[in-house]
């Protein structure tokens, strides 16, 4: 498997590359450049297409990323507005623009560059590649932690272009827990919860590899990289999505329906003991890292109270640092929605649930018969179950692969394999700026 084009070669290598650019700190840089690189590439090509050009060289912008495109820009002119309303300075909005150039932004910029002539298995397989490089790197992070050697041994030099935190720029080899004293690893990941979520987004894009070796290697390095993290979203999530997506994708066959009716008809029978499950659960849950589920309420309720007293509609325009109480952790940190109801308001958070609904409805539906939709589909899952303990926009520089998987099916299954044809055979937090994670 080997690259064939330009934009092929830019992802191909910026993929198995993660862990050369984690080395010296550029992974952020990478991350955030190569969207906008490859969007004018996609620029180019469309100023260039006339109605002479061969229909296999046509690029057409479906609705549904027009759709992204409309709201990621609408999440910019809260921005403005919630910068306008509390007064800040020009400088500040400058500032918090870049970082929505290098946050939101790509939330449509990548899903435009899937439009490009980028093989799918392409992805597939170098997504198993970091899982296997991740599987012959581990020893190293692991007796790091048992050696005691410096938890993180030096920030890179690149912090000097900027970006939301040292931790994006630093090599860390472990971190211990507060919480419990235990190691976690978030390996190229500026969290460990991050490491999680990266583990998602490959073990769904694995799953598709045909080469069997490499298929394996990449569902046990995915598996692996969520195990390490001691994420508890992301043991829920690989499992939950996994179910969901098998159901939901597979409506079309008769035993499907009829099982679910079947399940119906069970679940009507033991509603109060799948609820007093679920209280359980969510208990346990919450239990098993008490004092980040502390923090973590504690910030939802500031930032519920402050957006609804305070700008409800438009929102503050940036992330504020918060009390003691939260560990002085930014207000809207940590969870997506709160996030966005305390930056961008109403309108903000209108303008991710909007488009994020659209593509799961619409993802459904083609995903019936499209492998690629299939992935897609679990991604935009994934996405949703991440805003409760994310900010989405912060790490998307991390988790672009799926938003590129996303516009190939958005191209549909039908126009890939027109295009790809020819190649048969071959303290205030500014936007995009957050401290690490609890």
């Amino acid at each position: 498997m080997k690259p064939i084009n330009f934009p092929e070669r830019i992802i191909w290598y910026s993929i198995i590359g993660t862990y050369g650019f984690y080395l010296i700190g550029g992974l952020y840089i990478v991350g955030s450049a190569i969207g906008w690189i490859l969007l004018i590439y996609l620029g180019k090509k469309l100023w260039n297409q006339t109605q002479t050009t061969p229909l296999e060289e046509r690029i057409d912008i479906p609705f549904m990323i027009w759709l992204w495109i409309g709201a990621m820009i609408v999440m910019e002119l809260a921005l403005i507005v919630g910068h306008y309303n509390f007064g800040l300075t020009t400088s500040l909005l400058i500032k918090s623009s870049i970082g929505w150039a290098k946050g939101w932004a790509l939330l449509a910029v990548f899903p435009l560059v899937g439009l490009l002539k980028i093989r799918p298995q392409l992805l597939w397989r170098a997504a198993c590649i970091v899982c296997f490089q991740t599987l012959v790197f581990s020893p190293v992070f692991f007796l790091a932690y048992f050696l005691h050697l410096p938890e993180m041994p030096y920030v890179s030099p690149l912090r000097i272009v900027g970006g939301p935190s040292d931790e994006f720029f630093a090599f860390r080899l472990y971190e211990i827990d507060p919480s419990n004293m235990l190691p976690r690893w978030r390996l190229f990941t500026p969290w460990a919860p991050a490491l999680g979520f990266m583990a998602n987004i490959y073990f769904f894009m694995a799953l598709q590899e045909t080469n069997k070796k490499w298929r394996w290697i990449g569902i046990a390095g995915s598996i692996f990289m969520c195990i390490i993290s001691a994420s508890r979203l992301a043991l829920l999530s690989i499992t939950v999505v996994f179910l969901v997506t098998w159901v939901l994708t597979n409506l079309a066959r008769p035993f499907v329906l009829i099982a679910l009716g079947f399940g119906s008809f069970i679940t009507s029978l033991i509603t109060t003991t799948l609820f007093n499950s679920y209280e359980a659960f969510q208990q346990k849950f919450a239990d098993a890292r008490p004092e980040s589920s502390r923090v973590r309420e504690t910030l939802a309720k500031i930032a519920l109270y402050r957006s609804w007293n305070e700008a409800f509609l438009w929102g503050h325009g940036v992330v504020e640092q918060g009390p003691h109480l939260v560990e002085y952790m930014p207000i809207g940190s940590h969870h997506t929605w709160y996030g966005l109801l305390f930056v961008k308001g109403f309108v903000g958070t209108l303008a991710l649930a909007f488009p994020l609904l659209c593509s799961f409805l619409y993802l459904l539906v083609i995903a019936q018969k499209s492998e690629t939709a299939k992935v897609a589909f679990s991604i935009v899952l994934i996405l949703f179950l991440y805003t409760f303990g994310e900010n989405l926009e912060i790490l998307s520089y991390l988790y672009w692969p799926g938003l590129v998987i996303m516009g190939m099916a958005f191209k549909g299954e039908e126009q890939t394999h027109i295009s790809l044809s020819k190649y048969k055979g071959r303290n205030i937090y500014l936007e995009g700026e957050l401290p690490e994670k609890i």
